[in-house]
């Protein structure tokens, strides 16, 4: 019975159990039916707002339209108008001009007097590009159709030049980008100052008198200055410290007289004779009347000298006072920073330019227009990415590439892939690792990018992000049009910028947003993440498992997995054995049964965890650090440990403060600390300490730099001193106070920078101090620094915070003004109120305040015509402005005599072909625009497009051909050593580059030096070699030697085909090349195969239902036409119009050209019908496409024909418009013709074998 009873209880237990687990998934699926229905109805209130908003549009649509419509028949009545005339003329014998005689709709020109050609700009700045493909035409007088050109023919401006190639030699000059201006990159000079004790009064003085102006130089433009220097020390103390120092300085200056201590040997070494990277050096040697050097300083400054070219470094040899030789350095070093370091070429203009400017990033508004911009942002940015990207570890990452790339190949529509992971699980590494991986392989793919910081930082407000992605997305689409500075506005407009500009690329555009759950408020912000993306647009987005927003949970998620036991072990074993540290058998299987759990297999995790075993394997501590790890069971628990032995490292109790102090410090700050500003907050700090202490906070990933700041590395980082040292809000206030107090002191000293700017009202905002915020704001030159950097959206939510609105906040500005101007006096002071109204007025226009910014504009316009000259360029700047507000205010007539007054007044002052001549053009076709005077506008797009494109000659990419000849001279230098892989590839960089610079005579020399060296060391069969023959033979392509190109590309085929997988993209881009070559020289036959080998390529890389393999079917059945075989072009083409209806909708352009080219054959086949089907089809897409010729047509990039893009054209479109959509129908109606005649013929024939 007992038995029985216990069987019972068991049994029971178990089914209670079954019942508990039954409840929580009833209750689990209960919670996913509830956020599934809260789904659905957001959803259904989002379909609802689009269903209004569809209907609104419709309604516009038909009014556009209708409008439209007239301007087109006045324009046709017009066109009958001239042709008559024409007539006219021409029986009269006089011989004009015909636009319709020209061969081809697709050259982008115009006519203009006297049938002169120039560059034609189509729609102004979003107006679409012509498709890839070239449109056919119908000729009556002719056979009948021609084919359409293989779209692969016209690829990219270096068309005949392999892509993979010139992507090699681009990347090795972006690599090299830091060394020659590193400042632009951090935003710090660092100088390293060495001197010996007989050069002490040298370094006091340059210290005490010129440290300080190279520091206000710098300041001005907007960068660090930090002159670092370590006492003469004899011992090895601080000599790691000394060494990364020494690495991340911009210049190093070295003071010697007689002797050079040994202690010094190893420090001048590592600066002066270890320079791999070019950094500019300086060395000032005194000399004395019959005192001779010392062995070791003669010996360092002859190995110098004998290395001077390449490294870049000046010796200054100076006989006389001390004072006189450090005035002459100081002016050698004012001169290296201005030109090597921050990359000025004309120095002495532009530098005084910028010393009259209150903002380093007023430069910036010329490439943006009118747009503000903050540099600093953007340099946030590129450090982000490199540092999230210069990990060695890949931690497995090769399975998540392919389903990142599965995404880009994937048909549309397709919503935003969502990046998962616990914290620090990778996902940073990740997306940084495959965006290089995308850049090198995808050249054609556009990339955005944004890495989020922590919370309440600038990288993590909403509109700040979607500005500068909206800006990256213009700067690559050459477009030159306003952009709204209201938040609000900004992220409502953004989804039509994106559907604007991704119908102006031609490729791919990925737009990455990491951490973007730390957004503030992203529900609410980033709904465009919700909305149809545009076809060639794919987004991804990473995010925290516990943070992500519930609504997101329904896209298709990569989920980070946490590393296994063995991953884990074997990284650290390899990182230990980096630094020759050897683990026991015992210490490894403990780490294995250690990571086992999620978060202690954590990506951070792990990586700390070998930061810990390495730095105790120098101490020999090995087991002690190992057993306090184990109990740590998080990456914060393990990051508290980081800390407590980076204390107890620490000689004293002071340096342990100033290490608490350091953090608390970076934790309360908005975007970190900078060196200097903790120099000036502890005077008592000393270079040695503060170097040694961030090193070792940089060593353990607690700190990083970013922008010249010191910031943390990562999110559990600064989770970690909030918990270690602030665990209660009276530290955090008291570590606000203490900055507070330091950048409020900045202000009274009338010391205004952006740092200032940025930390001081967010920290008052922060403390909830209103009134010393509201003070903070009424200070005209913070909120001027704060607007002129685009932080228009920061300046708002403050202003909300106090209280105010737009009206009173305008008043108490005028009133603030009026003040300050009682006080004004000289030059230089009327001047910066002439600053202070401009940016007043610009405040208000877009606040939207209109007939208040008047005011302060012409106000400001009176100050610079009376301080200035009225003919000064300033002058021509306020006019601008004020034009501006007129043509915001409708006032078209005001407006344009002000443009015009500004534009007479540039030409005068820079000629007629300077940047800002662009922008007044622009403007002033804007305006023609807005008046219907499209003809004026046209014309004045079309020079101001000429002038951008001189001026983007000139400058170059990214840092103009001035970047591209040091490079080059840099390179020259490398390779005069004896023959290796590494020199010959140095060869063909440079041959790259000459190229570039086209000096087509330098590129042939130094890629035959490179062929003849690879083939010489690495034999006639290597990979290298055939991307040294593809170079050569694209260098004589160009220089129309089609006979030896040949050869050499033949060459380069067998060598990949021998050498490369079937399917790599090298093998393609030969094959392509000299496919085209074959076509140029009429050897069709040799084309096929490549042309099939291209398609199959495509196939395996793409996948079957790729566009780009529709596009490969296309031109290999363009090529069998060519050749008259149309029985091998059908299915081809056949194919390529299932994948391109199924992938990019059946009203896409890519269709219409497929269907004509379907046309053409059977009318060559006399299957006149069905010829006459297909092109009415085509007809109907491509009048679908540009029917309303400027206004709602269907969007080329719109995965369906329910999405609609305003498309803006001029009358000169119109008229091309009209012009091929008449040859269309001509071409429809001649086809219809001839399937008629073809019908009427059989059935004469039929009614004649009835009679007989």
């Amino acid at each position: 019975m007992g038995r029985r009873e216990a069987k019972l209880d068991t049994e029971n237990k178990r089914l209670r159990a079954e019942l508990q687990a039954l409840q929580k998934t009833y209750q689990k699926i209960l919670r996913e039916k509830e956020s599934a229905l809260e789904a659905k109805y957001q959803a259904m209130e989002r379909a609802a707002t689009f269903e209004q908003d569809r209907d609104k549009v419709k309604r516009q649509f038909k009014i556009f339209r209708e409008t439209k419509e007239n301007e087109i028949q006045d324009l046709l009545r017009a066109k009958r108008e001239l042709e008559a005339k024409l007539q006219r003329l021409q029986a009269q014998g006089i011989q004009v001009f015909d636009p319709e005689e020209s061969d081809s709709d697709d050259n982008c020109t115009d006519v203009t007097a006297t049938g002169t050609q120039c560059d034609y700009w189509r729609g102004g700045a979003l107006g679409r590009e012509p498709s890839i493909g070239s449109m056919m035409q119908l000729q009556q007088s002719h056979r009948g159709p021609e084919f359409a050109h293989s779209s692969i023919d016209v690829e990219g401006p270096f068309a005949n030049v392999n892509r993979d190639d010139w992507d090699a030699a681009v990347a090795s000059l972006l690599q090299v980008t830091p060394l020659f201006s590193h400042s632009l990159w951090s935003n710090t000079v660092r100088c390293y100052l060495i001197n010996t004790d007989e050069t002490q009064p040298e370094m006091d003085i340059f210290l005490r008198d010129y440290s300080p102006k190279l520091q206000r130089m710098c300041e001005t433009i907007g960068y660090f200055f930090h002159a670092i220097y370590f006492p003469i020390d004899n011992g090895n103390h601080y000599f790691n410290v000394r060494k990364w120092e020494i690495e991340k300085s911009s210049l190093v200056i070295l003071f010697i007289h007689l002797t050079l201590p040994s202690c010094l040997l190893e420090d001048c070494e590592e600066a002066f004779l270890k320079n791999s990277e070019g950094k500019p050096r300086l060395i000032y040697h005194r000399l004395e009347d019959g005192q001779v050097s010392s062995d070791s300083v003669q010996r360092l400054i002859e190995q110098v000298s004998y290395l001077n070219k390449a490294n870049k470094a000046k010796i200054i040899d100076h006989q006389g006072e001390p004072a006189e030789g450090v005035y002459k350095t100081y002016n050698y070093v004012e001169k290296i920073i201005k030109q090597d370091i921050l990359g000025f070429e004309n120095t002495e203009q532009e530098m005084k330019d910028l010393d009259n400017e209150e903002d380093s990033t007023i430069p910036e508004e010329e490439d943006y227009g009118d747009v503000l911009w903050d540099i600093h942002d953007e340099q946030e940015q590129m450090e982000a990415f490199q540092q999230a990207s210069n990990s060695a570890y890949d931690l497995g990452f090769e399975k998540y590439y392919q389903r990142l790339n599965d995404l880009v190949a994937a048909a549309a529509p397709i919503p935003p892939l969502l990046v998962s992971g616990g914290p620090g699980s990778g996902k940073s590494l990740l997306l940084s690792k495959w965006i290089q991986l995308q850049q090198k392989h995808s050249p054609n793919t556009l990339i955005l990018y944004h890495f989020v910081g922590r919370p309440m930082s600038t990288s993590s407000e909403s509109a700040s992000i979607i500005k500068r992605l909206t800006l990256k997305l213009m700067q690559h689409s050459w477009s030159v049009s306003g952009l709204t500075l209201d938040p609000g506005k900004l992220l409502e407009e953004f989804p039509r910028w994106l559907e604007k500009l991704s119908a102006r690329h031609q490729g791919s555009i990925i737009i990455i947003i990491d951490s973007i759950d730390q957004v503030q408020q992203v529900e609410k912000h980033m709904k465009w993440l919700i909305d149809p993306l545009p076809v060639n647009v794919r987004v991804i987005v990473s995010v925290n498992v516990e943070t992500c927003p519930p609504a997101w949970r329904l896209w298709p998620t990569l989920h980070l997995d946490p590393l296994n036991s063995k991953d884990a072990k074997a990284l650290i074993t390899a990182e230990c054995s980096c630094v020759n540290i050897k683990l026991t058998k015992d210490q490894e299987k403990k780490l294995e049964r250690h990571c086992r759990s999620a978060t202690t297999c954590n990506a951070l995790y792990v990586t700390l965890l070998c930061k810990m075993i390495t730095q105790a394997g120098k101490a020999g501590s090995i087991d002690e650090i190992l057993q306090q790890c184990f109990q740590c069971q998080d990456t914060v628990s393990l990051y508290r440990l980081v800390l407590r032995s980076i204390q107890e490292s620490m000689e004293n109790d002071k340096e342990r403060d100033l290490m608490k102090e350091i953090l608390c410090l970076v934790t309360v700050s908005h975007n970190g600390v900078s060196e200097s500003e903790l120099m000036e907050l502890y005077p008592d700090l000393s270079w040695p300490v503060l170097t040694s202490l961030i090193h070792s906070l940089h060593k353990m990933c607690l700190l990083t730099y970013g922008c010249g700041l010191l910031k943390f590395q990562h999110l559990q980082a600064w989770e970690t001193v909030r918990l270690e040292y602030m665990e209660e809000s009276q530290d955090i206030s008291t570590y606000r106070e203490k900055l507070i107090e330091y950048f409020t002191s900045q202000l009274s000293k009338a010391r205004v920078t952006w740092r200032c700017a940025d930390e001081l009202p967010w920290l008052f905002q922060q403390q909830g101090n209103r009134q010393k915020l509201h003070e903070c704001l009424l200070n005209l030159f913070v909120s001027q620094n704060l607007y002129k950097r685009g932080h228009f959206a920061e300046l708002l939510s403050y202003w909300q915070l106090v209280g105010r609105d737009k009206g009173s906040m305008a008043a108490e500005y005028f009133d603030s003004l009026k003040q300050y101007e009682k006080n004004c006096e000289g030059e230089e002071s009327m001047m910066s109120l002439a600053n202070l109204y401009e940016t007043l007025g610009r405040f208000l226009k877009d606040l939207g305040l209109l007939s208040q910014a008047i005011v302060p504009l012409q106000r400001s316009l009176e100050i610079r015509e009376t301080a200035l000259d009225p003919d000064h360029p300033r002058v021509a700047q306020s006019l601008h402005q004020l034009a501006s507000v007129y043509v915001q205010w409708k006032k078209f007539g005001n407006a344009e005599q002000l443009y015009k007054q500004a534009l007479e007044i540039l030409e005068n002052a820079y000629g007629s072909e300077h940047p800002l001549i662009a922008r007044e053009l622009d403007a002033l076709a804007t305006l023609y625009q807005k008046q219907n005077k499209y003809e004026q506008a046209e014309h004045l797009r079309k020079k101001s497009f000429k002038i951008r494109q001189k001026v983007a000659r000139r400058k170059g990419n990214l840092y103009g051909f001035a970047l591209l000849r040091r490079r080059a001279l840099q390179l020259e230098e490398l390779t005069l050593s004896k023959d290796t892989p590494d020199n010959a590839r140095t060869l063909n960089e440079l041959g790259v580059l000459y190229y570039l610079q086209n000096n087509l005579e330098a590129a042939d020399l130094f890629l035959k030096r490179s062929l003849d060296m690879r083939e010489r060391v690495l034999g006639p069969d290597h990979p290298d070699c055939a991307q040294s023959l593809n170079n050569l033979a694209a260098l004589y392509n160009e220089k129309q030697q089609y006979a030896e190109a040949e050869e050499l590309y033949e060459r380069a085929l067998d060598i990949r085909r021998r050498a490369l997988a079937p399917d790599h993209p090298s093998l393609a881009y030969t094959g392509k090349h000299l496919a085209i070559l074959y076509k140029k020289l009429g050897k069709l036959d040799k084309a096929v195969p490549l042309y099939e080998l291209a398609v199959e390529i495509r196939q395996k890389s793409f996948g079957p239902k790729h566009p780009s393999v529709a596009t490969a079917l296309v031109n290999l059945a363009v090529l069998y036409s060519q050749m008259k075989k149309p029985i091998e072009a059908l299915p081809l083409y056949e194919r390529a119009l299932k994948i391109y209806e199924d992938s990019l909708g059946r009203m896409h352009p890519r269709v219409g050209e497929t269907l004509k080219n379907l046309a053409v054959l059977s009318y060559e086949g006399g299957d006149f019908e069905k010829a006459a089907e297909l092109y009415k089809r085509a007809m109907d897409i491509k009048e679908a496409e540009t029917s309303l010729v400027g206004g709602n047509a269907l969007s080329r990039h719109s995965s369906s024909g329910d999405t609609f893009s305003l498309k803006t054209l001029s009358p000169n479109v119109f008229l091309l418009h009209g012009q091929r959509m008449r040859r269309e129908e001509k071409n429809l109606k001649y086809i219809t013709e001839q399937n008629k005649s073809q019908k009427e013929a059989q059935k004469n024939s039929v009614v004649l074998k009835i009679c007989s």
